[in-house]
């Protein structure tokens, strides 16, 4: 009975706030499912819906569009003479999901959606079950799962440790080196700092991500530790100093800081310099309009750093910004690395889709998502099925939540039709944890804050958050992998995230594993 008068006073509670629901006077196991799983009243205003859905035909004719379209699929079992890997950092299944309703509607597709194969990655790490981005793209790109922090190192060097890095024999390369072994090109393109975790995975092996520059890691270990900060491995290293294509954020991690006011290194350095004196070819550009106006047949190894830190987010940039955009960069780089005959590894992030979902800002965070797809849907203009690899996913996906039985057409950024046992709004999208918390609890009077007060539009809103952190969290269940292209089959399933660089060197006969080279 003590369920069963729960049960009741909840239904009560939501009729107070405009719900027609009856009260319950059945079961207490009937009234707890009806809970769960409630008939919301019909919107004052009928939702615009795609014409046709409400007949049993639109969704039947749908279903047998959708095997006929798998039945006369061909599988592509060429050699794939081109990679590209696209990451959405933090892009978990809730994000595209949301994101959709930002082209039209729940209904509609991101680019990638319309891939043929798609498979779930597994994206612990060697000591946590949820991941960072370091770690995870030691996985995605080396084949080998690490400890959390780490870049291209195994598994047995913790985060932060100054020594068992400098050991040699516990470094991994990524498929990029193994690309450019077999005389392709390799490249990057990111919306963060180019020294950030998921492009650093491309060159560099480091115990501590945060080792960006000299300082960073001086901090850490001392002045003469021997350790290479990742700034220095790009420019220097063997995978670094050999990539064609370098294109995103993070000019501070370059320039001595005696050089630049905004510069952040201790060693006198000026890399970005040191780039362009290697070779008179070389091409270093800072602006969209030069990255536009530029002759891709010119450069020797072209260099585009467009912001001193991250790039800013898309939604953020006016008609003044002198950043390009994802697909711009996207396109020019395939413009580039497709002069080499021998082909390409091309890795491209959209970065920031993290960093919104860390702030709670869903908003930004999901408008990064569409700039994401923008960018997928250009390479897959440019380049053909027939013997360029697409493989898209995500590192690891945040503690978001898209939820609240909203309506069919309605503002996934506004409330759902439900208010709280309190009397409260609650939002369709809110996140388990957070720096908004606070914003939206009262610790005093132990209430919620109405939401709808604090959210009105603007691309710096700040979603609900349950516990209080300075940051949110990343959440660790399964990501997926969309893939098109040669053996794009391969990538079918569940399966550790150390798989993928796996999977696309055999498809490309690249590295000394298993290949389709190798193998026939």
């Amino acid at each position: 009975m003590f369920l069963l008068s729960n049960v009741v006073i909840v239904i009560g509670l939501l009729s107070g706030c405009g719900w027609a629901a009856p009260e319950c006077t059945r079961s207490a196991e009937y009234c707890q499912d009806r809970l769960m799983h409630p008939a919301m009243p019909e919107p004052r205003q009928q939702q615009p819906r795609v014409e046709g859905e409400e007949s049993t035909a639109y969704w039947r004719d749908q279903g047998m569009q959708f095997v006929k379209q798998k039945l006369g699929a061909q599988l592509k079992q060429g050699k794939a003479k081109n990679v590209i890997m696209f990451l959405g950092d933090g892009m978990g299944v809730t994000t595209t999901s949301a994101a959709r309703n930002l082209l039209g509607g729940e209904e509609q597709s991101l680019s990638f959606d319309h891939f043929p194969y798609t498979g779930l990655s597994k994206t612990y790490s060697v000591d946590l079950t949820v991941p960072d981005s370091a770690c995870t793209a030691t996985a995605y790109l080396c084949g080998v799962k690490a400890q959390e922090g780490t870049i291209g190192v195994n598994g047995a060097v913790p985060r932060t440790d100054c020594k068992v890095m400098l050991d040699e024999s516990t470094h991994v390369d990524s498929i990029a080196k193994w690309a450019m072994d077999a005389g392709k090109w390799a490249g990057l393109v990111t919306t963060t700092r180019v020294t950030h975790a998921s492009p650093a995975g491309v060159y560099a092996h480091i115990a501590e991500r945060d080792w960006e520059n000299d300082a960073d890691v001086a901090a850490d270990c001392g002045a003469d530790s021997g350790i290479q900060d990742i700034a220095y491995q790009l420019a220097n290293g063997e995978v670094g100093s050999k990539l064609k294509l370098i294109m995103g954020g993070g000019r501070k991690n370059f320039v001595d800081q005696s050089l630049a006011d905004w510069g952040k290194r201790t060693d006198g350095r000026d890399l970005i310099e040191e780039f362009k004196a290697a070779d008179a070819e070389n091409v270093y550009v800072t602006t969209v309009d030069e990255l536009m106006a530029l002759d891709v047949t010119q450069p020797q190894r072209l260099l585009g750093l467009f912001q001193d830190d991250h790039l800013q987010y898309h939604m953020q940039t006016n008609e003044s910004s002198t950043q390009p955009t994802l697909e711009q960069m996207t396109r020019k780089a395939i413009e580039y690395m497709s002069q080499n005959e021998q082909g390409y590894f091309l890795f491209i992030e959209g970065g920031r889709i993290d960093h919104g979902h860390h702030d709670n800002l869903a908003r930004l965070s999901l408008d990064e998502t569409i700039e994401f797809s923008k960018a997928i849907g250009a390479a897959r203009e440019l380049t053909s099925e027939e013997d360029t690899l697409l493989v898209v996913t995500a590192d690891h996906s945040h503690a978001f939540s898209y939820a609240g039985y909203g309506y069919r057409g309605a503002d996934v950024f506004g409330k759902a039709p439900a208010t709280g046992n309190d009397g409260i709004p609650h939002m369709i999208l809110s996140y388990a944890n957070g720096p908004s918390a606070e914003n939206y609890y009262k610790a005093e009077t132990k209430e919620r804050i109405d939401p709808t007060t604090l959210i009105t539009g603007s691309s710096d809103d700040e979603f609900p958050a349950g516990v209080p952190l300075d940051s949110e969290t990343h959440g660790g269940d399964d990501v997926l992998v969309y893939a098109s292209g040669p053996w794009s089959h391969l990538f079918t399933g569940v399966y550790e995230q150390s798989t993928i660089p796996h999977m696309m060197a055999y498809s490309a006969c690249l590295g000394d594993g298993l290949t389709m080279c190798s193998s026939s």
